[in-house]
């Protein structure tokens, strides 16, 4: 059925309003923090009514929900665009990677996503499907006793800690020459800090004594 003219331009004004809703609301978190987030404070910042924000949201919490899982959404389709392969290893570095650009290209979205919330909440569905997706590679690797640490919490752990300073390292200091190999150089060396080589006699299934 064709949408009228009417309904159309309802419908555009609708998208345009939650669209400057959702950028000053960012906006707040990213320049302020939670704290000093308001429905009021959002108003004056996108020039919609306090009403108007509720009808669209809700509430301050789904507010803050909608925001996050829309930009931890564009994050997972990131790192679910490099395809996956057969071989954990060449995943995990794909998944970094990408990771890392993301957060490289998009710095105010990547502070927001990693700024901590006031009240312990539930994590964006898009977020978990994300860290399953970057974790899983490492957990494979565990189970066929390919990492040379026992402790897969730990490497697990590691990896976020790398992923994570390179990107608030680089986005911090954006006046330094980085090197543009500089993430995969960085990638590549926790790598072989951390998971045997095919070849070592040592890496089989855990359990074959």
């Amino acid at each position: 059925m064709e949408i009228q003219p009417a309904e159309r331009r309802r419908r555009q004004a609708r998208r345009e309003a939650r669209r400057a809703i959702l950028d000053a609301t960012e906006a707040i978190l990213v320049e302020e923090g939670y704290e000093s987030l308001s429905m009021r404070r959002v108003a004056a910042r996108c020039g919609y009514t306090v009403p108007t924000i509720y009808h669209h949201f809700g509430d301050k919490t789904g507010l803050i929900d909608e925001l996050l899982e829309e930009r931890f959404v564009r994050l997972l389709q990131r790192v679910q665009r490099v395809g996956r392969s057969d071989d954990p290893l060449e995943n995990m570095l794909a998944y970094a990677s990408a990771f890392v650009r993301f957060g490289l290209q998009h710095p105010t979205h990547y502070r927001l996503m990693m700024t901590p919330r006031q009240q312990p909440s539930e994590p964006p569905r898009s977020a978990e499907e994300a860290r399953t997706l970057m974790e899983q590679p490492l957990h494979e690797l565990a189970v066929v006793g390919r990492l040379y640490s026992e402790d897969a919490e730990a490497c697990v752990q590691a990896m976020w800690a790398l992923v994570h300073g390179l990107i608030s390292l680089r986005t911090s200091r954006l006046d330094y020459p980085w090197s543009k190999a500089q993430v995969t150089v960085a990638l590549e060396a926790m790598i072989r800090g951390m998971i045997r080589p095919v070849k070592d006699k040592r890496s089989r299934p855990r359990g074959n004594a």
